[in-house]
């Protein structure tokens, strides 16, 4: 009975804080509150990442990708410094749950989501990450820079115009830019036009390079050696 009792009280804690983590208007503290909050299970959080992954792998089988961003983002609240979480989450915002929507710019709805996962929370709350980094590169070169999305050239256009407004604010901080890196890259590679998503790939590619060994390092660099073709080639067409 009071083994039943536990897992029913398991359950609803999870729901409870998975629903939290859910808002889409979160303050700065409330990923933190809801990491707390799971902190309070002590020894069955481990229990409770074991359910939540497991209905993840069921809904994921089943493709039902909406639910499965709903409790992505349990996930990120529970293991917030477990970078395949975000990885895990973003993915499924950006290449599973884009593609089933009816327009280009609800397309792109999902695939900002999914950048601003990564960018402003995932690298926030584990800076400079490799592994992080190399999904956020990836998503700008894959999802922005070519042509595989038939939405591509409406997220290029959507991108111009934010970059276009950052650049007259002088505002990089909102997209978690440091001007000295980007004029590194600049120098570096000859190139400027931010405009061009392919630079922002390189940017996040090279942020991860510093700590990236193995796989995750060569994974980078083509990013970047890739990028940098892409960009040449729009540039003179």
């Amino acid at each position: 009975m009071k083994k039943t009792l536990s897992l029913v009280l398991l359950l609803l804690v999870i729901a409870v804080v998975g629903q939290v983590a859910l808002r889409r208007q979160r303050t700065a503290a409330a990923p933190a509150l809801a990491e707390g909050a799971f902190a309070a299970l002590g020894g069955l959080r481990s229990l409770a990442a074991e359910v939540i992954w497991f209905r993840a792998d069921r809904l994921q089988d089943e493709g039902r990708y909406v639910e499965l961003a709903q409790l992505a983002s349990a996930l990120t609240a529970m293991e917030p410094h477990t970078p395949e979480v975000w990885s895990y989450a973003a993915w499924n915002l950006a290449y599973n749950i884009s593609v089933m929507m009816p327009s280009d710019e609800d397309r792109w709805r999902w695939v900002v989501a999914a950048m601003r996962l990564l960018r402003d929370e995932g690298l926030r709350l584990n800076p400079g990450d490799p592994d992080l980094c190399r999904d956020l590169a990836w998503l700008f070169e894959l999802k922005l820079g070519t042509s595989i999305d038939s939405a591509a050239e409406t997220y290029r256009r959507l991108w111009r115009e934010i970059i276009t407004d950052v650049q007259a604010r002088d505002a990089w901080t909102e997209l978690r830019m440091e001007p000295a890196k980007m004029r590194a890259i600049e120098e570096r590679t000859g190139l400027a036009d931010w405009t061009d998503p392919c630079l922002s790939a390189v940017y996040w590619a090279a942020e991860g390079l510093p700590r990236a060994t193995g796989t995750t390092r060569s994974m980078l660099e083509e990013i970047i050696r890739q990028s940098l073709v892409i960009y040449r080639k729009r540039q003179a067409s």
